[in-house]
């Protein structure tokens, strides 16, 4: 099977799944609401919060997983494929005991940490293990699932959890709506966990019955795999400075401008981040695409693909970013009121990161195919940028400073620096096609971005009073920009010409 049908199978199955899952969530959550109540909803999401938290200590092994087995996939080489699941289950079940012990400390402290609860401390302590049980079933057990993803099968991994978890939503819904009971929500949490790792590794041994699959603790693979421990490193602190920046706001937000604030930067943050995992999904398997490519060692389909990917992403950057500017203060005022809507400017900065963060997906993929993490001081620095850049300017222009400051810390090192680092050290190449690329795409976006905006301004009313007002308007100015975006991006851009004649040839076959 090719990389791109299986990248599609990837996004088609990722996708469905997602909206069914948002569908299915919205449902719930009301029941879950009326029948259990505020406070045990909020517990849950603590206790995941903490879980997260504790979690941390994964940081790295994840993304070298991807790296490392790009190409013993490509060659066949089962046995390096074995050496590198067991040296990664020995890793994970080390972090997997350093988390039981870290949580069974916490756990003393629940009745200091929760002493305000009318929910019984019976129930917090169940809730809290049940969760973390789920968690530890991948450190334990389901780590072989890495293999799937990188071997372009994640739409496996991704139909087996979503049906499980939807499944178990429902059964939910069910329950709590008969019987109201703490008890059985968490309950189904832990059996839908254990039956989704008993069948997902049942799958992984069928779809590869050359993998050893045992749950015995062994170290073998320190002398190795020497260089994938110093990578597991580089990785941790790249992960790290992004969660540094990444978690930063709302403390700011708070610390500076009021809790009241939070709530209304967290409702933009909610849909701008649904509209990311959506993208994401739809991209779901490139990674591993990717990865593949770079194992074949040639050059000049590297490069080819690589703008094709850059190509992609900004096509669909700009009808989704035009989306947000256009529809995203009509949406919270129709969904929450006038009262939560935020500053024009603030809504202009949001608009700017999420574009960011979704043209750069294309450098990062590239650099995790390649294995290139050893500039640690990147995100270290980005952390340090965003951080001070906010403080001094949230007290100058709000919730827009915050927002200010990470776009400046993306700017220097994810704009600027990220493409030079995969030039130089990835693809041997000087930056200087890089510029050119990036400029004609960039052009691209602005002309589509003045073009749209004239436009929709002329011939479209923007004042919108309802839900059916804001879906037409919506699927008007969507329907604009990708044709106006098609026909400049086609006109300007070969990566976008051979991703079309390359989406034509597919579907042609």
């Amino acid at each position: 099977m090719s990389r791109v049908r299986n990248t599609l199978i990837n996004a088609k199955v990722s996708v469905l799944f997602h909206i069914l899952f948002i569908f299915t969530q919205f449902f719930a959550r009301k029941i879950f609401l009326d029948n259990l109540g505020d406070e045990f909803i909020g517990l849950t999401s603590t206790l995941q919060s903490i879980l997260s938290f504790l979690n941390l200590a994964e940081l790295g092994i994840g993304t070298a997983v991807g790296y490392t087995m790009y190409r013993p996939i490509f060659n066949k080489d089962y046995k390096e494929l074995n050496d590198l699941i067991t040296y990664f289950g020995y890793l994970y079940k080390r972090i997997g005991l350093i988390i039981i012990g870290l949580s069974i400390i916490l756990g003393f402290f629940f009745p200091i940490i929760f002493d305000e609860l009318t929910i019984n401390l019976g129930i917090v302590y169940y809730a809290f293990f049940v969760l973390l049980t789920n968690a530890l079933l991948g450190y334990f057990f389901n780590y072989h699932l890495f293999l799937l993803q990188a071997d372009q099968k994640a739409y496996i991994v991704e139909k087996y959890a979503q049906s499980f978890t939807i499944t178990k939503i429902l059964l939910q819904c069910l329950f709590v709506f008969y019987f109201q009971s703490f008890f059985i929500w968490i309950t189904l949490e832990l059996i839908s966990s254990i039956l989704y790792s008993y069948i997902l590794r049942k799958k992984i041994a069928k779809e590869y019955p050359w993998l050893v699959i045992s749950n015995k603790i062994r170290n073998k693979g320190f002398k190795k795999f020497p260089l994938l421990l110093q990578k597991i490193k580089q990785i941790s602190v790249h992960k790290l400075g992004a969660f540094v920046s990444s978690s930063t706001d709302n403390i700011l937000i708070f610390k500076y401008i009021s809790i009241e604030s939070v709530a209304f930067y967290g409702n933009y943050m909610l849909i701008v981040n649904n509209l990311t995992a959506l993208i994401m999904k739809l991209f779901s398997g490139t990674n591993a695409s990717v990865g593949n490519l770079v194992a074949e060692n040639d050059p000049k389909k590297i490069k080819k693909v690589f703008w094709e990917f850059m190509a992609m992403r900004f096509f669909i950057a700009c009808f989704s970013t035009i989306a947000i500017l256009k529809l995203l203060d009509p949406f919270i005022s129709l969904w929450l009121g006038p009262k939560y809507i935020l500053e024009h400017s603030t809504l202009v900065f949001f608009s700017i990161n999420f574009f960011i963060l979704q043209i750069r997906q294309p450098v990062d993929v590239f650099i995790q195919a390649y294995g290139l993490y050893d500039d640690t001081w990147a995100p270290i620095a980005q952390s340090i940028i965003n951080l001070v850049l906010s403080i001094i300017l949230i007290n100058v222009y709000g919730i827009t400073g915050v927002l200010m400051g990470t776009t400046i810390s993306l700017i220097l090192i994810i704009l600027i620096w990220k493409p030079y680092f995969i030039y130089l050290k990835g693809f041997k190449k000087g930056i200087r096609e890089y510029l050119l690329g990036f400029f004609k795409l960039s052009l691209s976006a602005i002309l589509t971005l003045v073009s749209v905006n004239f436009l929709s301004d002329q011939f479209y009313n923007i004042v919108i009073e309802n839900w059916l007002h804001w879906m037409l308007t919506g699927l008007k100015i969507i329907t604009l920009t990708i044709i106006i975006s098609f026909g400049i991006m086609y006109t300007l851009n070969k990566g976008f010409r051979d991703v079309v004649k390359r989406m034509l040839n597919l579907v042609r076959k």
